[in-house]
């Protein structure tokens, strides 16, 4: 390996987790054949300080220059998505309205007026999980919020900068509504719990422990012909793969040659070799934005370097790069698991790349929508995709091509919940960017688009 890549060397100076942190690093520099040395300053530990961070250390290291900060033509990609939502309408939104599902109150239930209630993800603002209601699925206003401020789930890690509350979807299931949702425990790990109201304003109690543990995000209910539940949830192990990565890196760097041929790609993979040991420590967001650069290098030559891990002996890194769709059944009642789980979808398409997430379960005229987003949420390559099945188990055939990609207007489409309309035409809900403003906690706005279903083949209608 060339010498001047092994002697990379990083030092970390930080303050704790509030994102203030000096970068010492000392390598070759441009072209010049002595190693050089430079501080870099960051004063945030977001996601745009540590992209602004690595595009420096491109310019100066020759690193891999993150993603989001190529210049790079607009999408090519059409489509006229409605926007429904480009700005936060109540003070306690903060960061918009991802991961958005939509649920209609029963006409025939007792007082149900047929009113849509739609649920968001929060973030780790003070009240989580706003509701939103409207009369017609295109004007929206404020309803509350899941769990206000002072009223979080016991067993669910609190606090700016250390919370997720992620993903929650809301149900009618046997005469009371039923909301899954995601959070993170207080060790950090990310799981899934429920809560029940006597209406879809609340107010809501949540089940005293999580339902399911150990790095499980978007769970989605999908509530059969009988009227009892599924639960669809998506195995996190995107989040497990890039740390068992670094761990390699750092303690055999001898590997990243064969692993990465073009020179950019190993000096970013030594770059985070030497930054490991200490962002082993900090907190799993952060944790992310520092091994995206990482990320992005293994994606781009995804098929290779599973097949060199596997030559290498690491199964279990290979085995991680695999995100599954699990389901399994719920008791109406009691709301514990029923039988076993199944693995309904994985990541095996070359849109995907290393993750698929965010599932949502439509049935129409006898077969099954499974429709799910893939790529990476903070890039312009997140997408939406749909895979059909003639149960709600499967098996499930995907369609090749993404239903929804960025366009010049929307970057990061993702996340989507399908209803049916007072017009009984389905349609698809989702979250997007502002070009150029793709990261963890920026705005995501509310989009919509009606759908044209038939046999195999999901297409969006041109509302004009």
């Amino acid at each position: 390996m060339d010498s001047e890549l092994a002697s990379l060397s990083v030092h970390v100076d930080g303050e704790g987790d509030t994102g203030r942190r000096t970068f010492r690093i000392r390598g070759v520099y441009g072209d010049a054949r002595q190693g050089e040395e430079r501080d870099y300053r960051i004063v945030a530990n977001d996601q745009h300080a540590y992209l602004d961070l690595f595009a420096s250390l491109a310019r100066d290291f020759g690193t891999r220059m993150p993603r989001n900060r190529m210049a790079r033509s607009a999408p090519r990609f059409e489509a006229r998505y409605r926007p429904l939502l480009t700005s936060n309408i109540a003070p306690g939104i903060r960061y918009g309205y991802g991961d958005p599902a939509v649920c209609r109150e029963p006409i025939a239930q007792a007082g149900g007026s047929g009113a849509w209630h739609l649920v968001v993800t929060s973030n780790d603002a003070p009240d989580s999980f706003p509701i939103l209601c409207s009369d017609d699925l295109q004007h929206w206003s404020h309803a509350g919020y899941v769990f206000p401020a002072g009223r979080k789930p016991a067993w669910c890690l609190d606090g700016e900068h250390v919370s997720d509350f992620w993903a929650p979807e809301l149900h009618f299931v046997h005469g009371r509504y039923l909301l899954c949702f995601c959070a993170r425990e207080r060790d950090r790990s990310l799981a899934i719990g429920l809560a029940t109201a006597p209406g879809p304003a609340g107010p809501f109690t949540a089940e005293a422990a999580p339902l399911l543990r150990g790095g499980v995000i978007d769970p989605h209910i999908f509530v059969d012909r009988d009227g009892d539940p599924i639960l669809f949830w998506k195995d996190d192990s995107n989040a497990r793969w890039p740390r068992l990565f670094a761990e390699l890196l750092q303690k055999d760097q001898t590997c990243v040659p064969a692993l990465f041929p073009a020179g950019e790609d190993q000096r970013t993979a030594l770059l985070i070799a030497a930054l490991w040991p200490w962002a082993r420590g900090i907190q799993p967001m952060e944790q992310f934005f520092l091994l995206q650069p990482l990320i992005e290098a293994v994606v781009d030559r995804f098929p290779d370097v599973r097949r060199q891990l596997a030559a290498m002996g690491r199964p279990e890194i290979v085995a991680a790069m695999r995100t599954p769709i699990l389901a399994q059944r719920l008791s109406p009642r009691s709301l514990e698991f029923v039988g076993s789980s199944t693995v309904v979808l994985e990541n095996d398409l070359a849109w995907e790349g290393h993750l698929i997430e965010g599932p949502w379960l439509y049935e129409h005229q006898g077969r099954f929508y499974l429709f799910y987003a893939g790529n990476d949420f903070s890039t312009d390559d997140y997408g939406i995709g749909v895979a059909v099945a003639d149960a709600p188990f499967g098996p499930y055939r995907k369609i090749a091509e993404p239903l929804l990609r960025s366009t010049a207007s929307w970057a990061g489409p993702g996340h989507p919940s399908v209803v049916t309309d007072s017009a009984g035409q389905p349609r698809i809900f989702f979250h997007a960017f502002f070009p150029g403003r793709a990261a963890y906690k920026e705005f995501r706005a509310l989009l919509n688009a009606q759908l044209m279903i038939s046999g195999e083949t999901v297409e969006l209608l041109d509302e004009r």
